[in-house]
């Protein structure tokens, strides 16, 4: 059933787009019925998945006889807790979404072409195959930016679209050089995933294709320096949007780093790791600072994005199985805090107050006027610093130790980066929720009215809220499939195969 997950996706997006315009407000039902059978498919799917496992093949056929590429999709340990939350983050989203009137057929219908080349990324054992989805799912991101998009969304799409397709370009060359080096071997697919991490390759080439595919890929990952183009995308973005670029589709830089990179070139991650080990503490630490001085709430949250994915970063290149599986984990948890977190400021805050500056914010008393939008903030909040109960907790505290075994100096500075990651977020709610307005202007002006929060937000939130509080107090639910996944992916260089 997990195919399906990428099937119903896409055709939901054709079903959508062919619905009747006369019925167009009716379309968001139909798009939320196909994310919905799409999760549904992938937790169903999942269960014939046991934690531990070897590689499952769901559909293996030739695609590209002549070049050797299949059409090639399996699950494993890594990538199926991936599957689960773009179902989570693909429902959630379009009951955020649950107000757009302007143009609603082609909006969710490319929601769900997104979803889809999401769902084909994470589910691709063929090399090729998931660069295609990869390629596929940032056309949809442009459009939803540019035509729903706020705050310069003609830049922000334009700018996320040029930095994806320079990583891309990296990518690309990796590609062909590792195509050339495994087509020597004539015994197996010469993109095949899983055959390319059981061949050994000269560490010499592999220390100069590994940054290719790393940078070309920590580039959508919000690898610093190169993560400019995160905050304004974030910014620019409708709430939904906004709410699966951070949620799922920075994962998919981080997730083909880990396949395209880590998993395939061992030698080249020992080589380079003090270089990322240290640009992915750079963006920790940066990442925080700057969000701790922005003026827009949605700034705020676009670099705690990038200073939370900077703990993916920090894991993928600690070398060790508790490193790696704690960020395949934040991946997971930054994924449900980060959308619910967009999902407050730009639909239940901004869509209302028609503000995002903290300074105008303040004084609003949105904590008594939208005293649910309050609540689900500081939650998402206590969760976004990493505390027990909450899953950003299990997840930062993994890569943490990931990094002390491989490199003690690297956590320390990162446990300051974390003060800081508690430092805006307590910033951010002062300002918007906990100002009150001077003395004499609640004597003589009566504040307007807000819309109330409607029952799709509620029931968006009350979703995230409970998978990173569920994820929090049971992470073995998740770590179970990650870590013996993790141990699979390091087996070769502990062995010494390089």
């Amino acid at each position: 059933m997990l195919p399906w997950t990428l099937y119903l996706s896409l055709l939901g997006a054709l079903a959508v787009l062919a619905w009747p315009r006369r019925w167009a407000g009716e379309a968001r039902w139909v798009a939320l019925a196909f994310a919905l059978a799409g999760g549904v498919c992938g937790v169903a799917g999942g269960q014939a998945y046991r934690p531990g496992a070897e590689l499952l093949t769901l559909v293996r056929v030739p695609w590209i006889p002549a070049l050797g590429v299949e059409y090639f999709l399996a699950v494993d340990g890594l990538n199926l807790p991936l599957v689960w939350l773009t179902g989570l983050a693909a429902v959630a989203g379009i009951l955020f979404s649950w107000n757009v009137t302007e143009h609603p057929r082609a909006f969710f219908a490319l929601y769900l072409a997104l979803i889809g080349g999401v769902y084909g990324v994470f589910l691709s054992f063929d090399l090729f195959l998931l660069f295609f989805f990869y390629e596929v799912a940032i056309i949809p991101k442009y459009f939803l930016i540019a035509r729903w998009g706020s705050t310069r969304r003609e830049y922000g799409a334009m700018k996320l679209a040029l930095y994806s397709f320079a990583g891309s370009a990296l990518v690309f060359l990796g590609l062909l050089a590792l195509y050339v080096n495994a087509a020597a071997d004539p015994g197996a697919a010469p993109l095949d995933l899983a055959a390319l991490a059981r061949q050994p390759r000269d560490p010499t080439f592999q220390r100069w294709v590994f940054p290719l595919f790393f940078v070309g890929f920590g580039v959508l990952a919000g690898l610093w320096p190169l993560h400019t183009w995160a905050p304004t995308g974030h910014v620019a973005a409708p709430t939904a949007a906004s709410m699966l670029l951070a949620g799922v589709v920075m994962k998919l830089g981080a997730y083909g780093a880990l396949r395209a990179g880590v998993a395939l070139f061992p030698a080249g991650v020992t080589a380079w790791q003090d270089v990322f080990l240290g640009l992915a503490v750079a963006g920790i630490l940066l990442g925080g600072l700057v969000a701790l001085v922005q003026k827009d709430f949605k700034f705020v949250i676009g670099y705690s994005s990038v200073s939370h994915m900077g703990f993916v970063l920090l894991g993928l290149v600690t070398l060790n199985p508790l490193g790696l599986g704690g960020a395949v984990l934040q991946m997971v948890s930054h994924g449900l805090i980060a959308g619910l977190l967009f999902a407050v400021v730009g639909r239940m805050v901004y869509d209302r107050a028609h503000t995002r500056e903290l300074d105008e914010l303040a004084g609003l008393r949105l904590a008594r006027r939208l005293p649910f939008a309050a609540g689900t903030f500081v939650l998402a909040g206590m969760a976004s610093m990493g505390l027990p109960g909450f899953s950003g907790f299990v997840a930062e505290l993994s890569v943490l130790v990931g990094a002390w075994e491989a490199r003690p100096a690297a956590a320390v500075i990162t446990g300051a980066g974390i003060v800081v990651g508690a430092a805006y977020i307590g910033r951010a709610l002062q300002k918007a929720f906990a100002t009150e307005p001077p003395a004499e202007t609640t004597a003589t002006e009566e504040p307007e009215k807000l819309e109330p929060i409607t029952l799709p937000e509620r029931l968006g939130a009350l979703l995230l809220l409970a998978a990173t509080v569920g994820l929090g107090l049971f992470p073995g639910v998740v770590m179970d499939y990650i870590l013996p996944g993790a141990r699979s992916v390091l087996a070769p260089l502990r062995a010494g195969g390089i």
